[in-house]
């Protein structure tokens, strides 16, 4: 079985060479200088090696250049719109036949200032198209990752739910209705997009229901943001670990931006 490593292990020579090369000021210049043919997408691109190893050395460059520059500390990134800000752990990438796969490690992620405590990215089918903007586009998404009750919590009670939530001492949920007297201590649970709802206790107006007339029918998850499946999400202690998938997305990001931030450590734009 295949397995990653690093872009540092595995490029060419001459391709690390590139990766180096991307913190000389004038090799953005020099190199648009010599490979025009691929900033032209009505030029043939049929031309010679260069331009058919282009993906492979853009990939290289890019990688590399943010691992050596961000590795291990914090990165700021508009992502599709966006704002992230995280501490990189690992950044990894691997060819499997004509396109590539990376994993990515970050920790300490904030999504448009959401807390999330870790989360792993493992994209599947990764093609990178030369071109002003370059473009990247992923097959596949596959998330795993955890996130405090408290931050999920905070995050749900921004949305237009009928219910107050707030963590209880022992850990579970406790629901209060925006308009009736209602208030209940659950737990919840994902699976494959279905939403599961588990009641502790449950009282109206201060009196105790009977737990056996109380129902929470399950819950489809549907139409979430870019099509995404939540394969799994459960609480564990003071946590809630989730795995997540996301079918194919495309972005595209302005190279010459891109070089600059990585030189100066400023924010990652991918539009």
């Amino acid at each position: 079985m295949a397995t990653y490593f690093d872009p540092k292990s595995w490029s060419p020579l001459w391709a690390v060479d590139f990766g180096k090369r991307l913190f000389d000021q004038s090799w953005l210049e020099q190199w648009l200088a010599t490979t025009t043919s691929w900033v032209d997408p009505v030029v043939d691109l049929g031309s010679g090696t260069v331009t058919a190893l282009m993906p492979d050395v853009l990939m290289t460059v890019l990688s590399e250049g943010i691992l050596s520059r961000f590795g291990g500390q914090e990165v700021d990134a508009t992502l599709l719109g966006h704002e992230v800000n995280a501490t990189l752990q690992v950044l990894k990438v691997r060819r499997r036949g004509a396109h590539f796969q990376t994993k990515t490690v970050l920790s300490r992620l904030s999504w448009d200032e959401h807390p999330i405590e870790a989360v792993t990215v493992i994209a599947h089918g990764v093609r990178l198209i030369p071109g002003v903007p370059t473009k990247v586009r992923a097959s596949q998404l596959d998330l795993e990752g955890t996130v405090t009750t408290a931050a999920l919590v905070g995050w749900l009670n921004t949305l237009p739910l009928d219910w107050r939530l707030s963590v209880h001492e022992s850990g579970l949920i406790l629901a209060r209705h925006r308009r009736h007297r209602l208030t209940a201590l659950v737990d919840a649970a994902v699976e494959n997009n279905l939403l599961t709802i588990e009641i502790h206790r449950a009282n109206w107006f201060g009196v105790r229901i009977p737990r056996r007339v109380i129902t929470a029918p399950a819950l489809l998850l549907e139409n979430l943001p870019r099509h995404a499946r939540i394969s799994h999400a459960a609480r564990e202690g003071d946590l809630v670990r989730f795995r997540a998938d996301l079918p194919e997305t495309t972005g595209s990001f302005d190279l010459a931006q891109m070089r600059n931030a990585i030189v100066a450590g400023t924010t990652l734009i991918v539009f």
